[in-house]
């Protein structure tokens, strides 16, 4: 994934136990061709040490108003002038609220006060922490003036709640900051629907059978999409992960909800990617209340759910892009190529599941992608977000030629 050109990037850490993230984002922007200029609040300091971030970035990491080896090109105005974006990851509940009541007590507060980039906030806090009135409020304000926000995502937190707090993942930080930073507007004017996801089929009104999908691959592609100037639809069952802020998004939970909302959205669009995990089988009769353990195991009827994206297929109007996944344990490619014919697609991304580095829940994959013409166009292991961006590449060469 690259970008047209390099960006100034103030990323500025503060002192959650999450800094250690902000070394993977900074690495990773400055890979991309970025200018990534790092900026440490005293507490950061504490985490993790100024050479790390000197070291990824190739830039002095800044560290004091009046550090007395302070460059003059690093003063808070300038820097703020030439940024391009301000990036706080992590963001603690206490920049939060300085940055929202206006207060600047450090360079990093001041320049924030200075800027008329965009912010982005990436808060890491304690799920209490987060939910508390005021942080809520402060978040709303900082909302209505216009920053945006990463995350939280929830989990198992480092002071062992569980719940909402936890940084987002790097690779989703970055692609939001890419998003921000977007000039593409290579898909402008074109609407895109995307499934990602699982589903969850009840067995009774509290267990459900599912599978492993966790819905980044998803994500990453509608990310991907939306930073080309595209809108995006996505119509999604449980995930790891939120669907980009940018998109239109539809929640699900069973395989006949997830049919439902792609043919209530379908009309107008461009292109319709199939990536979400869609279940196979639902309990024909689930139960209405819980059912109780008689000693005798349980018995359970499936029944099998539509196939969502070969019913796209059946209905496409003329020009519409179909894109399907087939995700498999063996035979990938005679599985895959008879999956792209069965189903009308235009394009299938074969993935190989069921490996540490491929597969549902890894950042990882590894794919191919089939067309009509009987091509495989093989990608080595590649991450997630990587395959998204030749993906759309390819998307962009289908539209191109007049695929619709």
């Amino acid at each position: 994934m690259t970008t047209k050109s390099a960006k100034t990037i103030v990323l500025g850490v503060s002192g959650s136990i999450a800094a250690y993230k902000a070394c993977e984002i900074a690495s990773t922007l400055t890979k991309l061709g970025h200018n990534v200029v790092p900026v440490l609040t005293a507490s950061a300091q504490k985490m993790v040490g100024p050479p790390t971030f000197e070291g990824l970035t190739g830039n002095r990491a800044i560290v004091d108003m009046f550090h007395p080896t302070q460059n003059a090109e690093m003063d808070h105005i300038a820097v703020a002038e030439e940024a391009d974006l301000f990036l706080i990851a992590p963001a603690t509940a206490n920049i939060l609220a300085k940055s929202a009541q206006g207060i600047a007590d450090d360079w990093l507060t001041t320049a924030l006060l200075v800027t008329t980039a965009p912010v982005l906030f990436a808060p890491a806090m304690n799920t209490h922490m987060y939910a508390h009135a005021a942080v809520q409020e402060n978040i709303a304000t900082l909302t209505a003036r216009g920053c945006a926000f990463v995350g939280p995502g929830s989990g198992i937190l480092a002071c062992k709640s569980v719940g909402p707090g936890r940084m987002s993942e790097p690779e989703e930080v970055v692609a939001h900051v890419l998003s921000i930073l977007q000039e593409s507007d290579s898909l402008s004017g074109k609407q895109f629907l995307i499934t990602s996801g699982a589903n969850h089929e009840p067995i009774d009104p509290v267990r459900y059978i599912g599978n492993r999908s966790s819905g980044k691959m998803g994500h990453a592609i509608a990310q991907e999409a939306l930073r080309r100037g595209a809108q995006v639809t996505v119509v999604t069952g449980p995930s790891e992960v939120d669907p980009p802020s940018g998109a239109t998004v539809v929640q699900v939970q069973t395989a006949l909800e997830m049919r439902d909302a792609v043919m209530e959205h379908l009309d107008g669009k461009h292109v319709v990617i199939g990536a979400a995990a869609v279940a196979d089988y639902r309990i024909e009769n689930p139960g209405e209340t819980k059912l109780k353990r008689n000693g005798d195991g349980m018995d359970l009827k499936l029944v099998e759910n539509p196939d969502i994206i070969a019913q796209v297929g059946r209905e496409k109007s003329n020009g519409q892009l179909i894109i399907g996944f087939a995700a498999e344990t063996h035979d990938l490619i005679k599985n895959a190529k008879a999956k792209l014919a069965r189903k009308n697609l235009d394009l299938i991304v074969a993935n190989q599941v069921g490996t540490e580095e491929s597969g549902f829940g890894t950042e990882t994959v590894h794919a191919r992608f089939l067309d009509t013409s009987g091509d495989v166009e093989e990608h080595p292991l590649l991450k997630k977000t990587e395959l998204a961006a030749k993906l759309m590449d390819r998307i962009e060469s289908l539209l191109q030629n007049g695929q619709t």
